[in-house]
């Protein structure tokens, strides 16, 4: 059993697809529920997402990761999957998702990002994000895991405190503290197709080296740059 929590802020473009993507997997629809944790859109979010979700609810926290914290508080599995409201998910995503957590010892798993865009620039630069992230993931650092393609076991997730509320990189962040209590585990065939509009709107260059930098920072100890948090409308 599972729970599926997405986070969502003015997405009535993307939703519908997700949501679709989401209803058409090889697990039975009775051994998962969809949560909406919506951040007070202005669009027709809600409205669309009602039409899927299970359980559609308004954000009380602060940024991305504390309206994934809204989401555990309401859910009723104790796996947690989470993703974007930009993001098409493969039909096989959950029963995968499932089979990892056969080892008991697992806390927490993450997979493949791809671009929905078939723009090879865009290929080439998911896959050397890929192997940066499998090479942190070997060498043993911890797991650079993206909120668009994680799940976790609720009990442990909760006792370390679930995500803090940081404006980047609140998922590698998490992965550091569920290390310390069990296993991580990077599955290569584990994939969710995501949109690159961050990378468009804010520049490639911009967003390698603030990832870079917040990861460094948080494998260092000294946690990600102070940054504020704000809510923001993508053009697609």
């Amino acid at each position: 059993m599972l729970s599926v929590i997405i986070p969502t802020y003015n997405e009535e473009k993307n939703i519908e697809n997700c949501l679709k993507s989401l209803l058409n997997q090889t697990l039975p629809r009775d051994k998962y529920e969809i949560i909406v944790v919506d951040g007070q859109s202005t669009d027709k979010t809600v409205k669309i997402a009602k039409k899927y979700a299970d359980k559609m609810i308004q954000q009380k926290s602060e940024s991305v990761g504390g309206a994934r914290n809204d989401g555990v508080a309401v859910s009723k599995y104790d796996l947690i999957a989470t993703t974007d409201a930009d993001c098409i998910i493969p039909e096989n995503w959950l029963e995968k998702i499932k089979l990892n957590f056969k080892n008991k010892k697992v806390v927490l798993v993450t997979g493949n990002v791809k671009p929905i865009n078939p723009n090879l620039y865009y290929q080439l630069l998911t896959k050397i994000s890929a192997i940066l992230w499998l090479a942190i993931y070997k060498f043993n650092l911890s797991i650079c895991c993206s909120g668009v393609n994680m799940s976790f076991r609720k009990n442990e997730f909760c006792k370390v405190g679930g995500f803090k509320s940081i404006p980047v990189l609140d998922d590698f962040e998490l992965s550091t503290r569920l290390k310390k209590i069990g296993d991580l585990k990077y599955d290569l065939k584990l994939i969710v197709y995501t949109s690159m509009r961050r990378m468009k709107e804010q520049g490639i260059s911009k967003v390698f080296f603030i990832w870079s930098v917040n990861v460094l920072r948080i494998l260092l100890g000294f946690g990600v740059e102070k940054m504020n948090y704000t809510k923001h409308d993508y053009n697609d």
